[in-house]
């Protein structure tokens, strides 16, 4: 079997591919994916501690690092590196970067390129570099519609959908999302999952209501 090429999809604002896709040139050895919330602390005189409030949802953001090597071809590293890079540039149609798609396999990640960072490591005699790290996060990226559609559906049945973070099993996010590790079993028939120990971080799983 071949080895899937991870692969970033430059979108436009309704979702359509807009453009080539780039391709590395070696995968990632990982990635890791992080979420925030915003909180608000106020003091409140007279108690010991502040009351914290939930502000909302600082969304997904997913880092990895790519390795860039052209020292057989005698190539400018650059040539690739910047392919990358270059998601970071006004689109003059959209006015902003480009929506991007990073695909791997399974895991499909909707987001902006937010920030990128380049270490160059080996240089021909002629000091043209052939050799590089590129550091890359990108965040999230859901339109308003779409949280709102999202939202609406979600109260329509109490049908969640999350999205599996690194580490995460079939067992902890039954005991976060439903108080009971043991229901595992209906998230994992809801989703088509044969395996519950094969778990990829990126995939979005459906969490059915709990039954009455």
């Amino acid at each position: 079997m071949a080895l899937e090429k991870a692969m970033i999809q430059p979108l436009d604002y309704d979702g359509n591919k807009k453009g080539d896709a780039v391709t590395v040139l070696f995968n990632p050895t990982e990635y890791s994916i992080d979420k925030s919330n915003q909180l608000q602390s106020t003091v409140i005189p007279g108690l010991p501690a502040p009351v914290t409030q939930f502000i909302g949802g600082g969304g997904q953001t997913l880092s990895m690092e790519l390795f860039f090597d052209t020292y057989e071809q005698e190539v400018d590293v650059r040539k690739y590196t910047g392919q990358v890079t270059g998601l970071m540039d006004m689109n003059p149609d959209l006015h902003a970067p480009p929506i991007c798609m990073v695909i791997w396999g399974k895991m499909q990640f909707k987001a902006v390129l937010e920030r990128a960072s380049q270490r160059f490591t080996m240089f021909l005699d002629t000091g043209i570099p052939v050799r590089a790290t590129l550091s890359v996060t990108f965040r999230e990226y859901r339109s308003m519609t779409e949280q709102q559609q999202q939202q609406q559906t979600n109260q329509a049945d109490q049908t969640k959908q999350v999205t599996v973070k690194r580490g995460e099993t079939l067992w902890s996010i039954a005991g976060r999302e439903c108080g009971d590790p043991g229901r595992w079993r209906s998230i994992a028939k809801a989703n088509g999952i044969a395996d519950p120990r094969k778990l990829p971080a990126g995939k979005t799983l459906i969490i059915p209501p709990v039954e009455a």
